[in-house]
């Protein structure tokens, strides 16, 4: 059975990151925008990551233009511009296309195993996946979904 442990993303520095390196600990993957009305989103998965990293929590971001090209294209901006703006001290990746001909197969992964209301097409900027500590995608939440309305399904899965 295939779990997220199974892809390799790109890190900001363009070498590559075996999702294995997170086996057992909760993951909570979004497909982030800087420029997003969403964006504020960065503030309360911050505090998220700080309150839980501790007991096993991992926030995996992952920048994506796809949706209005809301994504800045140099890596860079986009690093400093969480980190400038928001604090954001979890680990962020390459810029990434999250549907479509060039989707990332860890996207086509979590997709196929949490569909949307639709379809399973990522629909905006702040997705967020839910995944636990088996790798097993667990729970999927829509782009207007507050990170901190998920805590308690956070908590529930590092146990």
């Amino acid at each position: 059975m295939t779990t997220v442990y199974d892809f390799t993303v790109e890190k900001t520095n363009g070498s590559e990151q075996l999702l294995k390196d997170f086996e057992g600990k909760t993951l909570l993957i979004v497909n982030t925008a800087s420029k997003c009305g969403l964006t504020d989103q960065f503030k309360e998965l911050q505090e998220l990551y700080d309150n839980y990293k501790d007991q096993g929590l991992e926030i995996l971001g992952f920048p994506c233009g796809q949706f209005n090209n809301q994504e800045f294209d140099n890596i860079e901006e986009t690093t400093e511009f969480c980190q400038v703006n928001y604090g954001v001290s979890f680990p962020m990746f390459g810029k990434i296309d999250v549907n479509g001909q060039n989707e990332h197969p860890l996207y086509t992964h979590l997709k196929s195993a949490k569909g949307g209301l639709l379809s399973s097409d990522i629909k905006w900027n702040f997705t967020k996946f839910l995944v636990d500590k088996n790798g097993q995608v667990v729970e999927r939440y829509a782009p207007t979904t507050k990170p901190s309305k998920i805590e308690k399904d956070i908590v529930k899965q590092l146990g």
